[in-house]
């Protein structure tokens, strides 16, 4: 789908804020290109053969400022990580912190994360996270929200039988919600077990800056699925 066909239900608002720093563009321009994800037919792009070895690929789709994906990358070293987001600062963020720490295992996708995850083969990425995506507050703008019935479908279709999924949200609606919709696809199961397991983040979450300034109306909800 294009971006032009997404406008009508685009989640997110303008793709660049203030003027990027000469060192943030010039990793735009130069390195960007160099770690992007090639775009492709629908169901055509095997995620593995981004990376030089074989190995586990994990999605983050909407990474913000790129803390939780640099973090878990540096953690993994042996995973292959993709982010999509299409804010042009959270890139420049996320590329200024992998070459501060030396990250060379992430490759990325600027833009709209649905048609990367339609660009994916059946059964090719191994986990993928979303957390805190713009929660739409507003009734008339829950259309808007990325966890749909119809994208959690288009998700399951490129996870592996027993991938995880990690979703989290500070408001309490579009957790109610999302929690809903995911379990009524019948494509995934709800790991919790007891209240601490959504209200205490994971001991393998990276916290975020956005998470720690806690604009939502509820404390951090985590929700962990596997694919059935």
């Amino acid at each position: 789908m294009s971006e032009q066909q997404h406008q009508k239900h685009r989640l997110y608002g303008r793709a660049a804020g203030k003027p990027l720093s000469k060192r943030q563009q010039a990793l735009i321009d130069d390195v960007l290109p160099t770690l992007g994800v090639p775009v492709t037919e629908p169901g055509q792009l095997q995620p593995g053969s981004l990376f030089s070895s074989s190995r586990e690929v994990w999605l983050e789709i909407g990474f913000g400022g790129g803390e939780h994906l640099a973090g878990q990358a540096q953690l993994h070293a042996d995973i292959g990580f993709i982010g999509a987001e299409p804010f042009v600062d959270g890139v420049a963020k996320l590329l200024t912190a992998l070459e501060e720490q030396q990250v060379s295992n992430v490759r990325l996708r600027r833009g709209d994360a649905r048609d990367l995850v339609a660009q994916f083969a059946d059964r090719s990425i191994d986990r993928a996270f979303i957390l805190f995506p713009d929660p739409w507050p507003k009734t008339r703008h829950r259309k808007r929200r990325l966890v749909q019935p119809k994208f959690i479908v288009e998700l399951a279709r490129v996870l592996k039988p027993g991938a995880r999924l990690r979703f989290a949200t500070d408001w309490a609606d579009y957790a109610n919600r999302a929690l809903a919709d995911v379990v009524a696809s019948g494509l995934f199961e709800w790991t919790a077990g007891r209240a601490d397991d959504w209200r205490v983040a994971p001991a393998d979450h990276v916290t975020t800056r956005y998470q720690e300034k806690r604009l939502g109306d509820c404390a951090p909800v985590f929700l962990d699925f596997v694919r059935k």
